[in-house]
């Protein structure tokens, strides 16, 4: 069951697209108005609802379209701009995509029916979560924009740019942040640090970015086996144990720890710790 604070929040970003469809509604936004961080809401919304925030913002915006369009004789135009569209060329199109028909031609048949709700999917929680209090890390990284399964080309340049300076041995653990959710942005736009973790005194020269996760409690999932079932671990953190655990995420982004390297372990044995910094108590 979703926590009674989770779901007054859900509540609270429905009513404020329902009251406002011509405003601002992007994620970060609305994030706003769930008063949770940006790095978090979309997942967990995704999670409580099986569907993207996006794809509610446009089910519902579509919704009072139609309902303007059989209940009032208001032109394209209006209709348009009620629920946030500048110009009828892209309110038709996203029209079309919800209902099958065109506003013109919905109204002309004068018929309203309710946009079908996505099926929210079972998820099972299959790793084991912990709740740990976690240091302040200082992380050397490099950037990575695009599909997060490709950052492994910064982590190389990460390495080689380390081992040419000869710090790899003052490096303590690998660490990538993650600052997008991969199904509410397009993948070449994910944004993404691949990191080593260094103490503090030893300096950081550009280009490397000097990244700082702060100290304190985190969600630990323990996820062992290919990189490629991380996504699904993901659901099941935000899906499945942050609603039932009654915790709020905190304002700073998830990571991953590397707790060995694919260099020398084979996939089956990757241990991977996704981390997901908590609000105090």
């Amino acid at each position: 069951m979703m926590t009674s604070d989770l779901e007054r929040r859900l509540l609270r970003v429905l009513d404020h697209i329902h009251d406002h469809p011509a405003g601002d509604l992007s994620l970060d936004a609305l994030a706003d108005v769930a008063a949770m961080s940006r790095f978090h809401w979309h997942r967990l919304f995704r999670a409580m609802t099986g569907q993207t925030m996006a794809q509610a913002v446009r089910r519902m915006r579509m919704h009072r379209a139609a309902t303007a369009l059989v209940m009032g004789e208001a032109p394209l135009h209006r209709v348009a701009a009620e629920v946030g569209y500048s110009d009828v060329t892209s309110f038709t199109r996203a029209f079309s995509d919800v209902y099958g028909l065109g506003p013109a031609a919905f109204r002309r048949r004068g018929t309203l029916y309710p946009v079908s709700f996505p099926a929210r999917p079972e998820v099972t929680l299959m790793y084991p979560v912990t709740i740990r209090i976690e240091p302040e890390r200082r992380l050397a990284a490099l950037p990575h924009r695009g599909p997060y399964h490709q950052i492994n080309r910064a982590f190389e340049k990460l390495y080689a740019l380390l081992a040419a300076r000869d710090m790899i041995d003052q490096s303590e653990e690998m660490i990538a942040t993650y600052y997008d959710d991969p199904a509410a942005t397009a993948p070449d736009d994910l944004r993404s640090h691949a990191g080593a973790v260094f103490p503090p005194g030893v300096v950081l020269a550009p280009p490397l970015d000097v990244v700082i996760l702060p100290a304190g409690r985190h969600a630990v999932l323990t996820f062992t086996g290919p990189y490629a079932g991380l996504p699904a671990a993901y659901d099941q953190l935000y899906a499945v144990w942050l609603p039932q655990s009654g915790e709020q995420p905190a304002d700073s982004p998830p990571f991953e720890n590397y707790l060995n390297s694919p260099m020398n372990t084979p996939q089956e044995a990757l241990v991977t710790e996704i981390c997901v910094p908590l609000a105090r108590p």
